[in-house]
């Protein structure tokens, strides 16, 4: 317990990045089903990563993995549902095969672990530049999120060649970051849909 303080108490950055976007949807009037659900998992997220950095164990773990997974899959939902007007069905079939690509991507240990999130970066940065060419209201915020998400990713894949010159690693960057990147996430989904096509 406590042996990697920094990344157990780093994981704070997604509770206030669920308080964050609850203020935000809250002023925008924005505080829909969807943002709530989002709220929640960001909390979730949260504490999940804290309890797997603080005892490690395989339940700890489990409390880890379902809850970003579970953010990643509704945040994608709702944005296809949203700004992309696909009807539920087909809106679903996509989420599904997202976490069917991001099940096979975690069968490659690779970039320590991080090979499993690069599915999610490639479809962030997708839909960030549908929703930069296509929308006026949040028009880059996606493409910021992309962006934090890729130097997340970097931090999290270099951290083990990193530990033995510098002991604390740079896992818990990979916290501060996607905090950020969950927060500009929820974000988005309080902006309305103002079409510029």
């Amino acid at each position: 317990m406590w042996a990697e303080p920094f990344n157990a108490t780093t994981n704070v950055a997604f509770i206030i990045a669920a308080v964050a976007a609850w203020v935000i949807a809250k002023q925008r009037k924005a505080l829909t089903p969807g943002i709530w659900i989002l709220i929640i998992l960001a909390t979730m997220v949260g504490v999940g990563s804290g309890l797997f950095h603080t005892f490690a164990t395989g339940w700890a773990r489990v409390c880890d993995v379902v809850p970003i997974l579970l953010f990643q899959v509704t945040f994608l939902w709702l944005y296809f549902r949203k700004f992309i007007g696909l009807n539920t069905v087909i809106a679903s079939l996509a989420a599904a095969v997202f976490i069917a690509v991001v099940l096979a991507c975690r069968g490659y240990p690779v970039l320590n672990g991080s090979f499993t999130y690069l599915p999610a970066l490639i479809i962030l940065t997708g839909l960030g530049i549908y929703h930069f060419r296509k929308f006026e209201t949040e028009r880059g915020i996606l493409l910021i999120a992309a962006g934090v998400f890729f130097f997340s990713i970097t931090f999290r894949a270099i951290d083990l060649v990193v530990c033995p010159v510098m002991p604390i690693g740079t896992h818990f960057l990979w916290h501060l970051l996607n905090g950020g990147l969950l927060y500009l996430s929820m974000r988005t989904m309080t902006g309305r849909r103002v079409d510029m096509s």
